[in-house]
């Protein structure tokens, strides 16, 4: 019951009915603090436990909760100062393939590269930065092990898992989160969809075998 409380002050973190002082001005004394912190560092709770709950966090040990800051922004470069037309520039309307969710999730496992990536969430931003906590799993200790509720986390197929876009953000970034009428060529990736649609093609030329190269 508790975490529903929590959920709606999150979800209206400017109101202040709930509890006298909204969500944003804890948060705003908050900042001060994370801005001095190093991008990626391991806190001790999590910062909103009904988020965490969610994604299968228990406070228990094998759990590790790490909150890493991201800059916010395109990949805008510096004016070239040789001349070319405006088109070529390569200055603007570049923009990152991936989430800056993905990304935190990949710098947090960069940095604990024994512990495996759960998953994460969303936790303050401003005009520079955003602020996602990232909840890590050891899949070598005896408790996660013999935890039956996560100890599929354990099995070889989960290593490095956040690299491979099985994460949710990942998975979001893969498109896997669409079903049905319009995600025809996403399963089982996009690259995959390619290659069939080569192949057929190829099977009506008449070629047998498809580059090497391509497969």
């Amino acid at each position: 019951m508790a975490y529903r409380y929590m959920a709606e002050a999150w979800r209206k973190p400017y109101s202040d009915e709930l509890y006298g002082a909204s969500v944003a001005e804890i948060m705003r004394q908050r900042l001060i603090r994370w801005r001095k912190e190093p991008a990626v560092v391991r806190v001790e709770k999590p910062t909103r436990i009904d988020r965490a709950r969610r994604l299968g966090y228990k406070a228990k040990q094998g759990f590790v909760v790490v909150r890493v800051r991201v800059r916010r922004g395109g990949l805008s470069k510096p004016r070239p100062r040789a001349g070319r037309r405006p088109k070529r520039m390569g200055v603007r309307k570049y923009k990152h393939a991936k989430s800056l969710q993905l990304i935190a999730e990949e710098r947090a496992a960069r940095k604990f590269p024994n512990l495996e990536v759960l998953g994460s969430y969303w936790v303050w931003e401003d005009g520079r930065y955003k602020w996602f906590e990232v909840i890590m799993v050891d899949p070598h200790h005896p408790a996660i092990k013999s935890d039956p509720e996560i100890n599929w986390i354990c099995h070889p197929s989960q290593r490095k898992r956040v690299f491979r876009g099985k994460t949710t953000a990942g998975r979001r970034m893969r498109g896997l989160l669409h079903k049905g009428k319009g995600a025809e060529k996403l399963r089982p990736s996009k690259r995959a969809a390619w290659l069939r649609k080569l192949r057929k093609k190829a099977k009506k030329k008449g070629i047998t075998r498809v580059a090497k190269h391509l497969i």
